[in-house]
């Protein structure tokens, strides 16, 4: 065979492979998906029960919200690592609002207190957002002295207890349903639509977009890069945030050390499973909720069979890696 067509098939081989990796990076997450759900049917006991989808949906919400606001801050080229904590704090806000001063709280209006834990959320994502773009502080390091820090706030808010909250309100959040599916699962979707608009139709979707795709570039074009980012990390924050409340609602009571726990891996996860890339660039918001949902799924798979969550984390971990494999830049490329 001479060198120029060994060169040619060389070649040839490269872009199939590149071609399998970008059909795997395109679908992979469904494929992945319909596997754990087939697997589930024909292993798992009751999985067909209706009662069955019923708590998975109303597990799923917290995950499905998060990731909603990381696939914003991942598209931007960004990361928010404090997701989890930002939950703990406006878990621990709502705790200090709601509950009656026999319990050290201040008996305010339920209504006042989801309010605070939503503005505690936002100026969470406020201080990231202002870090990173008025600061020039990468990322991950403005992300993670909130990741340290937030959950000891939080302990501090609560004063380092768990606090049992009776409210009727957040019974109907736990508990409320519309023809059979959670309350909390439908304010899930409507946000993921919202997203999927905002990415699709607005603005700001193009901005945060272009900024991932190429900031020096999205400067030069005039996007205002420090108030785009500001916002992501404002809505990262608020979305953390309502997720906090829903998982506190289900847990009945506010615990600091829990809530949130390594939520930022799993929206990690279900956003580059998803299909949207580290770098930035794009918002694949389908594809994170698909991820989000095989997260969830996995984890109750793993619970079901009697895996303990440690090996969920790792499972977790080692999805991160291989997404992040498939979606390195080809040779070709670079």
């Amino acid at each position: 065979m001479t060198s120029t067509a060994a060169h040619t098939v060389g070649r040839s081989a490269t872009h199939g492979w590149e071609d399998i990796t970008s059909w795997v990076r395109q679908r992979g997450v469904y494929i992945a998906l319909a596997l754990v759900i087939l697997y589930n049917v024909i292993f798992t006991a009751h999985f067909n029960q209706w009662d069955t989808v019923q708590l998975l949906f109303a597990q799923m919400p917290p995950v499905l919200i998060v990731s909603m606001g990381m696939a914003l801050v991942i598209g931007t080229g960004g990361i928010d690592l404090s997701v989890g904590a930002t939950m703990a704090i406006a878990s621990a806000v709502l705790a200090k609002f709601v509950a009656p001063a026999s319990s050290h709280g201040l008996g305010s209006p339920i209504a006042l207190a989801i309010a605070m834990a939503l503005l505690a959320g936002l100026a969470v994502g406020v201080f990231n957002g202002t870090v990173v773009a008025v600061g020039r502080v990468q990322p991950i390091v403005a992300t993670l002295s909130l990741l340290v820090a937030g959950r000891g706030v939080a302990l501090v808010i609560t004063g380092g207890a768990l606090v049992e909250l009776f409210d009727p309100f957040l019974k109907v959040v736990r508990q409320g349903q519309v023809f059979g599916i959670a309350d909390v699962m439908i304010v899930a979707a409507a946000i993921a639509v919202v997203v999927s608009v905002l990415v699709r139709r607005t603005t700001l979707g193009y901005r945060l977009v272009a900024i991932g795709g190429n900031r020096r570039a999205a400067v030069l074009a005039g996007v205002p890069v420090r108030s785009t980012l500001i916002t992501v990390y404002a809505i990262s924050g608020v979305f953390a945030a309502v997720a906090g409340l829903i998982a506190t609602a289900r847990l009945r009571a506010s615990d600091p050390s829990y809530i949130g726990l390594l939520m930022e891996l799993s929206a990690i996860t279900a956003v580059v499973v998803g299909g949207t890339p580290l770098k930035g660039g794009q918002v694949r918001v389908l594809g994170t909720v698909a991820g989000a949902v095989l997260m969830q799924l996995l984890q109750t798979t793993l619970l079901a069979h009697n895996i303990p969550n440690s090996v969920s984390e790792m499972v977790e971990a080692l999805i991160i890696v291989a997404a992040v494999y498939i979606q390195r830049p080809s040779r070709s490329a670079a």
